[in-house]
């Protein structure tokens, strides 16, 4: 018989209340029998419903340990394979998933041997408290059990994620029927099975308080029974906060515990306007909620939008997509602007704090950076999420990066393969099952930096070296590429691309990317099967949707539980040399090595001493069961922006502009031309260009060439990627020597673009250009057309003035080393006063009309300036 009493929701009134009666106090008067013939009536009917509580009991107990034994099933093929060449899973990660299974297993069985021929063979006066006691006095085994519960399913799912052969094994665990039943077989989860145990001890629980009833109080087995269920009452009240939190949860229709699989903020589009929501995703329904208004000191709560049955859930392919209305897209500029903000009052809060500042202007500033993040946060996102109720409407998320989005829809797609039923909630149904929202939410906080501690990891600022080596575990051949995708403000932004690497199933990029990072936390790796279909257009947002064919993150390690070591799949190393690996612990520990240590409670800094290493840290990503092999170092942003002068003198980079125009007898580098004829040619309408990183080592070839003047430039440019040569042109302007609006009238630009009056700023910027050397000026206007017409195409490759003014302005306007000494700033204000300057300037030129070489030269000073 199948456990037809759901423990979840019927524990509080074990644990708080023992029931209105003593268990055996006889019944109220007012009966038509007499006392005697009433207690021998109720003590027959007493012992009739001890053996209908001990047969149910043990039917339930024989499916228990048929659930117990499918789990031990395959545990002993996983340990025979883990000491092979090819193990499924490491005998670690055996332990961890199986922890204490087979202790479980062997104390229920030996109960279930003891107690089956004493109900089989029923009396009256048989007794059995003793094994109900014993049965008890081992609960701590369950204990141990409930201590690890968490890091095993997360576990089990790592192992399912990257293995598909433990995947199938984990799906679908054969469970023995009971020996009276026509099935023989049914199919049940592993993460299904290994809650059992958790279940059990509450239902052991119920059955002793039921027994406990229907036993006089003059039985030999009433003092027994008592003392086992007081062993399990404090059992359970012990772990009580310690149980899954399914435990609270309420049921589905189909009578199973209904979990909370997933939640996290959106931004959904609705009624032409984001809104910020906090989504739940349950074991049978998604939720749609906004956090209810509240006055002080009240318990909040959350208000149901919309809710959707996964069985109604479907998600509309992007050609079935119904058109919707355009999805207003906040402008670059705009997003920029905001982040410039953000840092500024952040700034400003180190400099409040450094000043032992009072605590009220503290708070208001954060409240103001609060402000502005949230904006961001909600008008960032551009990614649109679709989904759709079969009997009803549709509803748009938007969402900041692609993975986020498979997430999304990996989780619910999981739950959709399970049998769901449709179902209408009632308005009780619906509030229980919000109201239980606020307490099982696991994202508690919108994801805004303001909401951090100031003790938590300010994040790394500067550049992370990556490069994506190769990938394997692909079934069949696909057209495949990765992208890089990092943090910066409180969402993911894609960073680099590597070439799709044709028709194959072992792609070898080999390819080197220089992120720059924003605070950073985390690194994503996103794999793509390229799509070269033209009918599979996202109408959502026009653009074809290529296929994730898997996803990972790293980022700073947590540490395992306590007591248990976390091993994710894959990552022994078998020589020994190192201890096991995550991805999460090889950023923790490279992100380790780049914070200064400091004081207990204090925000760690970067140290540009300890953060520049020339070391690359190795490691393997898994994902859906494809490993993606890459190697990373990080170098601070002080580190890499240093202007150093090439020691050889007959190349172009690292070596003054004037010396190489006069080499070359040209106006304008031939370099520069180079690139930007190529960029123009080829390039201008790319998405992202000269934001987009190129690959390194492409770009060190293209430096290498341009530097010995090889005659071959042409035909490698020709056959080069073009963000690579975007980022030569980047590199060489980065490299020179001084900067090329040059160290002398630096801080002049500064304070001419601080000027407030329009006809003071345009005298001052423009006498400013005229004071700059012929061969910088000229190269200054090459490139700044250049950039006008890349911007013209900002529909297609989505790069605004502001966006290039940005990439460019400190590569074009920061000082070099001996010039800048008086305008450094923290390592972590990316976008310090200076920062927000430089790209000032750039667009200020950006945004003017033609400026002619010849028209500049030959106009008179309304006024001087010294400069």
């Amino acid at each position: 018989m199948e456990e037809e009493e759901e423990a979840i929701g019927y524990l509080d009134k074990v644990l708080e209340d023992e029931d209105d009666s003593e268990p055996g106090t006889p019944t109220s008067p007012g009966s038509p029998f007499s006392a005697s013939e009433k207690g021998e009536r109720d003590a027959g009917k007493g012992l009739e419903m001890r053996k209908l509580v001990l047969s149910g009991f043990l039917a339930s107990e024989e499916i228990y340990i048929n659930q117990l034994e499918a789990l031990l099933l395959p545990m002993k093929p996983l340990k025979a394979t883990a000491t092979t060449s090819q193990p499924v899973l490491t005998l670690q990660q055996i332990e961890t998933i199986f922890y204490k299974i087979q202790d479980i297993y062997e104390i229920h069985k030996e109960f279930y041997d003891n107690l089956c021929p004493k109900v089989q063979q029923w009396d009256s006066n048989i007794t059995m408290g003793h094994l109900f006691q014993k049965l008890a006095s081992q609960l701590g085994v369950y204990k141990a059990f409930v201590d690890n519960y968490k890091i095993a399913l997360e576990t089990a799912e790592k192992c399912s994620q990257s293995n598909n052969q433990f995947q199938k094994i984990s799906e679908e665990l054969k469970v023995k029927g009971p020996k009276d039943s026509k099935e023989s077989h049914t199919s049940v989860t592993m993460e299904a099975l290994l809650y059992k145990p958790i279940d059990r001890v509450t239902r052991s629980t119920l059955v002793l308080h039921d027994l406990l009833k229907h036993t006089p109080s003059d039985h030999p087995d009433y003092p027994l029974l008592q003392d086992a269920l007081r062993i399990s009452q404090n059992f359970l009240s012990s772990i009580n906060e310690d149980i899954d939190p399914r435990r609270t949860a309420v049921t589905t229709p189909k009578g199973e515990t209904r979990q909370l699989i997933k939640d996290g903020f959106l931004v959904e589009l609705s009624e032409g306007s984001r809104k910020l929501r906090h989504v739940f995703l349950f074991t049978d329904v998604l939720l749609c909620a906004k956090l209810k208004k509240t006055a002080v000191g009240k318990h909040q709560q959350y208000d149901c939008k919309w809710y959707v049955p996964l069985a109604d859930l479907v998600f509309p392919s992007p050609e079935e997509s119904e058109h919707c209305p355009q999805v207003h897209v906040i402008p670059d500029h705009e997003l920029e602007d905001m982040k410039m903000k953000i840092s500024a009052i952040k700034s400003e809060v180190q400099k409040e704090k450094a000043n032992k500042g009072q605590s009220r202007a503290i708070e208001r500033l954060k409240k103001k950076m609060f402000e502005n993040e949230f904006w961001l946060l909600l008008n960032s996102p551009a990614i649109p999420f679709r989904i759709h109720n079969r009997n009803g409407k549709s509803y748009l998320f938007l969402l900041s990066s692609d993975y986020e989005r498979s997430e999304w829809r990996e989780a619910i797609q999981k739950l959709q393969k399970k049998d769901l039923q449709a179902f209408v909630l009632s308005s009780v149904e619906l509030q229980v099952l919000t109201g239980s929202c606020f307490k099982l939410r696991t994202v508690h906080n919108i994801p805004v930096t303001s909401n951090k501690d100031d003790d938590e990891s300010p994040g790394l600022y500067g550049f992370l070296h990556v490069i994506v080596h190769s990938a394997k575990g692909f079934k069949q051949s696909a057209n495949l590429y990765c992208t890089l995708e990092v943090d910066s403000f409180g969402y993911f932004v894609s960073k680099a691309k590597t070439r799709v690497f044709r028709d194959t199933t072992e792609p070898q990029w080999n390819e080197e990317f220089e992120i720059e990072l924003e605070g950073s936390q985390s690194l994503r790796i996103l794999c793509y099967e390229k799509c070269y279909d033209k009918t599979k257009l996202n109408k959502d947002n026009n653009e074809i949707v290529d296929k994730i064919m898997g996803k990972g993150q790293i980022q700073p390690d947590r540490g395992p539980a306590p007591g248990v070591e976390h091993l994710e799949p894959g990552a022994d190393e078998p020589d020994g040399k190192r201890p096991p690996t995550t991805g999460a612990r090889l950023w923790g520990r490279v992100r380790s090595k780049l914070l200064r240590q400091k004081v207990p409670g204090e925000q760690g800094e970067l140290d540009p001493q300890a953060v520049q290493t020339k070391n690359w840290h190795m490691d393997v990503i898994e994902m859906n069961g494809i490993k993606v092999e890459f190697s990373m170092k990080f170098t601070s942003r002080d580190m890499s922006l240093k202007r150093t002068p090439s020691k050889k003198q007959t190349g172009v980079f690292g070596v003054k502009i004037s010396v190489v125009t006069k080499r070359e007898r040209s106006k304008v580098p031939y370099i520069v031309r180079q690139c930007i004829e190529e960029v123009e040619k080829r390039g201008i309408e790319e998405v992202g260009i000269y934001r987009i990183s190129g690959v390194a080592t492409d770009i060190q070839a293209l430096k290498a060439v341009f530097d010995a003047n090889n005659k071959d430039i042409l035909v490698m440019l020709s056959d080069m990627d073009i963000n690579a040569i975007a980022g030569t042109l980047k590199l060489y302007f980065r490299e020179l020597p001084e900067p090329l609006l040059t160290d002398r009238l630096y801080p002049a630009f500064m304070e001419g673009i601080a000027l407030s009056d329009p006809a003071a700023k345009e005298n001052c910027m423009m006498h400013l250009l005229r004071s700059l050397p012929d061969p910088n000026l000229i190269t200054f206007l090459f490139l700044l057309e250049h950039l006008k017409r890349v911007a013209e195409k900002e529909p297609i490759n989505k790069m605004s003035l502001h966006n290039l003014a940005t990439v460019f302005g400190p590569t074009l306007l920061r000082p070099s080393e001996g010039e800048s000494k008086g305008h450094l700033t923290l390592a972590s204000d990316i976008w310090s006063h200076d920062v927000m300057a430089q790209v000032q300037v750039l667009l200020y030129y950006l945004q003017h009309p033609p400026i002619s070489f010849t028209e500049l030269k030959r106009n008179t000073l309304y006024f001087s300036t010294d400069v």
